[in-house]
């Protein structure tokens, strides 16, 4: 159960409602999109970018490491920033930074100027995202405003990286890859001055910086993070990865070891003790291992199989999107103050289970219509009934004090999950793919000859790999389950307790 201290007596909140509350919802929705959209809108200005810049193949997923790299990396330490700084300086902070990195970036003439600078990106990005779930978290706190507002965030969170390879197509094909990045200054900008205008000054909370924590933590995580990227070039096998994730793993255990005898740990060992808590992060987790694997699949597909251009492909992705949102917004927001979480969570993940089974049966001749287009919606619904409740249940019931490295914790789950998933599920479709080629290409290709024999090798080599995204979508799928059977042992908080209503007021009638 969540932290009984942390909870108002009765139910009630501790504070008046902010009357600016959905306006700082606003404000923090866009600095989340922001965050959101930055890890995958560069992904179809890359191959732009790389031309300008002369950046080598070997060099160019620097590009999108060094983001992930810090982000990932430093998110525990930017939660506990936050709790000690106050979360609306953080914020305001981490926004700041952002922009300055963003122009940089867009400003770029050398190719370790861009990195460099994404890089930069992903440190600030650290501090801001768990600021932007902490300051959700602290400024609703009724049942049924808190499952509104998670609703508009678990939509963003979860559809920002199909709305960043739209805005990639668009920005790429009609500017140029440098928008891709400029864009950040002035949504950032906004959501400066809206922060001075409707978010409550948040002081801080006493907490101490845990030195010896932070070390060993975000040495974990960013050897941890770093070797999962590097395993997708240099392989699994490769000694710098292995040595990545063994001297992580190592790190990560005596940071554990710490935060039980620390006097003011960096990440307070309740968090992660409470059953649900640590459902809803293994849940987040085993989400995302999937999710972001296969949104970089289907670009590959439809670009790949079915000869879509960046904005085409980018807009391929606008029902899953689409799709999120309803999810979240009008099915989790709605029955989140009734129901269980996971009574919203399992349905979801069997949902999304169900939705890359069909999607691993594509081949170079599915149809978009009537073979892709089906699945992306159940996927996406799914999904949109899945990160709602786990953002909003993680979340509950933690002190004050505590909030901001929670949060942190939830992000990080989630990143964490996503460099997992790319390594993992790209090395299974890459085995899968030669492992088709080397049977199917010898044999047809030297049959043919000349044009014939071009045309065959190239249909043979399309064939590979999407029969290798298809194997890789079958493991997502059982991973899929996995955090469903998770959610369904794990997450055991109860639906909230009905509302008492003052004597005399009128009942309302609830939303269908």
């Amino acid at each position: 159960m969540p932290d009984a201290a942390a909870r108002p007596a009765g139910g009630a909140p501790s504070a008046p409602p902010d009357p600016r509350r959905w306006w700082a919802l606003a404000v923090i929705g866009l600095a989340q999109l922001m965050v959101v959209l930055d890890a995958t809108i560069v992904n179809i200005a890359l191959p732009s970018a790389q031309r300008d810049l002369g950046m080598s193949d070997g060099n160019r997923q620097w590009v999108i490491t060094a983001y992930s790299l810090a982000f990932g990396g430093l998110l525990l330490l930017g939660g506990r920033i936050a709790d000690l700084i106050g979360r609306r300086r953080a914020f305001v902070i981490g926004l700041s930074g952002f922009a300055f990195a963003s122009a940089l970036g867009g400003a770029a003439s050398t190719p370790g100027m861009l990195f460099a600078a994404r890089g930069l990106q992903g440190v600030f990005a650290a501090l801001l995202a768990p600021c932007a779930l902490s300051l959700l978290a602290t400024t609703f706190d009724t049942p049924r405003e808190r499952a509104k507002a998670f609703g508009v965030f678990a939509a963003i969170a979860s559809g920002g990286g199909a709305v960043g390879l739209i805005a990639g197509g668009l920005l790429t094909e009609y500017l140029n890859w440098r928008w891709c990045l400029y864009v950040n200054v002035a949504i950032a900008a906004v959501a400066v001055l809206g922060t001075f205008a409707v978010l409550r000054t948040s002081g801080r909370t006493g907490a101490k910086l845990d030195v010896p924590g932070a070390v060993l933590g975000c040495g974990g995580l960013l050897a941890v993070v770093y070797g999962l990227s590097a395993a997708e070039p240099r392989g699994w096998s490769d000694g710098l990865v292995i040595g990545l994730l063994i001297g992580g793993a190592a790190l990560l255990a005596a940071f554990a070891w710490w935060q039980v005898r620390a006097s003011d740990p960096m990440l307070p060992p309740h968090i992660i003790r409470d059953r649900t808590r640590a459902g809803c992060l293994a849940t987040m987790m085993l989400a995302t291992i999937t999710l972001l694997p296969v949104l970089l699949f289907l670009s590959y597909y439809f670009q790949l199989a079915l000869g879509y251009s960046p904005i085409r492909t980018g807009l391929a992705f606008l029902p899953l999107t689409l799709a999120i949102i309803t999810g979240a917004t009008q099915v989790s927001a709605r029955f989140l103050d009734r129901l269980a979480p996971r009574a919203l969570i399992v349905p979801g993940l069997l949902l999304a289970t169900l939705a890359l089974i069909l999607l691993s049966r594509l081949t170079v001749d599915s149809s978009y219509a009537t073979h892709v287009l089906p699945a992306m919606l159940v996927l996406g619904f799914g999904m949109g009934l899945v990160f709602m409740p786990v953002m909003s249940t993680a979340t509950q019931g933690v002190a004050r004090k505590d909030s901001g490295v929670t949060s942190a914790t939830v992000n990080t789950a989630q990143q964490v999950g996503g460099a997992i998933g790319t390594a993992l599920l790209n090395t299974v479709a890459s085995t899968a793919a030669t492992a088709y080629l080397a049977a199917h290409l010898a044999g047809p290709a030297q049959a043919a000859h000349g044009a014939s024999a071009a045309a065959t090798q190239r249909l043979i080599e399309a064939q590979g790999v999407v029969h290798g995204f298809g194997v890789a979508l079958w493991w997502a799928a059982g991973i899929m389950l996995l955090g469903a059977a998770a959610a369904a042992v794990l997450v055991t908080a109860p639906a909230p307790a009905p509302r008492r209503e003052a004597p005399g007021a009128a009942v309302a009638a609830p939303t269908p």
